[in-house]
């Protein structure tokens, strides 16, 4: 068994594919199998999170690429953006994990999550896909544009990096919550 400890931006040769579903893709201790056969071992920094082309090289200098499984997933669709975006405000506030599409919302699947969306007017599909949901505005992770309805590839950015250099959005040091019965001075 050999380990992957490095994330890499490039690779000239990839040596195999490890094909994982979401939920392991955000382990940064893992042990597990190539799409060879071969047993490997995972060893990233805390909080990385793994993505559909992510490449990682191991201690004997093998490259891997990372491949998203696809999943029981759910697309959403509205017949509004308005719409759209009001499920999505539902499924933010339940702290759900989503993946945001060119008109499309994606969770798994969850059935209390679908009858709450179809309650919303949304049109609720199962389908098998891969799931890349957002990595959230304190993550630090940025947009990612790994996603079929994204033409099919990822783009480069001629700074040589993603979008992301920390979070998304602030992180108050404190923060006043101000709340409607709060009294104006």
């Amino acid at each position: 068994m050999f380990t992957l400890n490095a994330k890499i931006a490039h690779a000239d040769v990839i040596s195999a594919r490890l094909i994982l579903p979401y939920e392991l893709r955000e382990n940064s201790r893992l042990r597990t199998t190539l799409e060879s056969g071969e047993e490997v071992a995972i060893f990233t920094a805390r909080g990385t999170v793994l993505r559909n082309n992510d490449l990682l090289k191991g201690d004997d200098g093998r490259v891997v690429q990372i491949v998203a499984a696809d999943e029981p997933t759910y697309r959403i669709t509205c017949p509004s953006p308005h719409d759209l975006l009001r499920c999505a405000f539902h499924l933010g506030n339940r702290h759900t994990q989503t993946q945001v599409g060119e008109g499309f919302l994606r969770i798994c699947q969850d059935s209390v999550l679908k009858e709450m969306l179809e309650g919303l007017g949304a049109s609720v599909v199962e389908e098998s896909a891969q799931f890349e949901p957002e990595a959230g505005a304190y993550s630090g992770g940025g947009h990612h544009h790994a996603d079929e309805d994204h033409h099919g590839h990822s783009h480069d950015h001629p700074h040589g990096h993603s979008h992301g250099h920390g979070p998304l959005a602030p992180i108050p040091v404190h923060q006043k919550i101000h709340r409607a019965t709060d009294s104006k001075l």
